[in-house]
């Protein structure tokens, strides 16, 4: 319920928590820009946005449903630690797949996680494939440019000798052959590996190894460097909460970045952080993949934190995917698939789907049938027939999240079914 009486949205706060992505929050900004004026022109309603200083954020003043909102935008970064984990280099990568497989497979969480979908698990396999497939056509190919040239070379010096009259010394060949084979080699395969790696914003192999293997650095418990994030995260918003003007608090978190949201919400509400009689708390997760952390063994944090919203009373929380989007456990309820729903009492999630097959032309989907980056971003981006999903309606509109989806059933697919092995949870202790 809006405070002091209110019916309506005048002023938000909008927390916007990306997923593992290196690019900084520039690019949330343009895509905001873009895909809200195509919205609005979709959809009829007007909408206008400003850049704030700095590159973090920017305003959106908004005319729809019969009311003016104002809305901030924020993006909480961590870009740079995504920097910094992607900054190993070639070899670090592929140690990194070694121990991210055998962590996955050694644990069962891989086999659990096939049982909820099949388009993450596979997006899962895709960088493994990709990298042993590169790892594999290098060898071969440095292999085959080695062996040629040891091959001319040794009939090469035993035409020499020939020509000089003298017999061929055959350990001497065999030698220098050798040699020119190993020359040849290692910098034809270390070229063709730094090849390989130089066309990844085109294969997106080395990216999403890096993606799963820091998401399973620590076996499920959040890097240190995350945890102090998510403490720094916590206090912007609630400075937020405390402002009188602000009527919600939208917190957004997408793909990996949807973990990250439900903890420092779940944060939030342990601290009885959510005023009274002050903003609502709000809170958004699109397209995520938290089953690919909660169904580690030391996801404890991660585990206690989704019980302890699925039954908050202080929050409303949605959950948006679409069977469309292979990069997400589309319509898995994160809670009950995780094993951490309590016997009675879950609230939350709200399950919805973005249903692309219905919200999308079909000469949109066309387009972008082969480019399952941009279908996990869709949900940030304009429809062409827009359902009760629109994300600038529910980011810049003159309700709150509770409001808009008030008396809205889960989706009929809805996947509830407990899957994981590891069902332990930690109450933590934040500062």
């Amino acid at each position: 319920m809006l405070h002091r009486g209110k019916s309506r949205v005048d002023r938000r706060r909008v927390f916007y928590i990306p997923g593992y992505d290196p690019y900084p929050p520039r690019r949330y900004r343009e895509l905001y820009r873009a895909e809200s004026a195509k919205q609005a022109g979709i959809s009829d309603y007007r909408i206008e946005m400003k850049p704030l200083r700095g590159e973090t954020g920017w305003m959106v003043r908004s005319d729809m449903e019969g009311g003016r909102t104002v809305s901030r935008v924020e993006v909480l970064v961590w870009h740079d630690l995504v920097q910094s984990s992607m900054s190993g280099g070639i070899w670090a990568t592929y140690l990194a797949l070694i121990r991210t497989v055998w962590i996955y497979l050694s644990t069962g969480a891989f086999r659990r996680l096939s049982w909820l979908a099949k388009g993450p698990v596979i997006a899962a396999l895709y960088p493994i494939v990709m990298l042993l497939g590169q790892f594999l056509l290098a060898l071969l190919g440095a292999g085959v440019v080695a062996s040629l040239a040891g091959f001319v070379t040794l009939r090469a010096s035993e035409l020499a000798m020939g020509l000089a009259g003298r017999a061929p010394i055959g350990w001497v060949a065999a030698i220098v052959s050798a040699a020119v084979f190993w020359g040849v080699f290692l910098p034809v395969f270390v070229a063709a590996m730094r090849w390989f790696k130089s066309k990844d914003d085109k294969t997106f192999a080395y990216y999403l190894m890096q993606d799963y293997a820091y998401t399973a650095s620590e076996r499920g418990a959040y890097p240190a460097e995350i945890e102090a994030r998510l403490h720094e995260f916590r206090h912007r918003i609630e400075a937020a909460l405390r402002d009188p003007d602000v009527d919600e608090v939208l917190v957004v978190g997408h793909s990996s970045g949807a973990q990250l949201a439900v903890s420092v919400v779940a944060d939030i509400v342990r601290l009885n952080r959510v005023p009274e009689r002050g903003a609502v708390l709000s809170l958004l997760t699109l397209g995520q993949v938290i089953p690919m952390v909660s169904f580690l063994p030391k996801a404890r944090r991660l585990r206690g934190d989704l019980r302890l919203l699925s039954m908050a009373e202080t929050i409303t929380w949605l959950d948006v995917s679409a069977p469309g989007d292979g990069c997400s456990f589309a319509l898995s309820d994160p809670v009950a698939v995780t094993g951490v729903a309590p016997a009675k009492g879950q609230q939350w999630p709200l399950i919805i789907s973005a249903a692309f097959s219905k919200t999308l032309a079909p000469e949109t989907l066309k387009a972008m049938r082969w480019r399952f980056f941009r279908l996990h971003f869709q949900y940030l981006c304009a429809f062409d027939r827009p359902g009760d999903y629109d994300y600038f309606r529910i980011t810049a509109g003159p309700q709150t999240l509770a409001q808009r989806f008030r008396g809205r059933r889960p989706s009929a697919s809805r996947i509830d079914v407990p899957a994981s092995r590891f069902t332990s949870t930690m109450h933590s202790v934040v500062r």
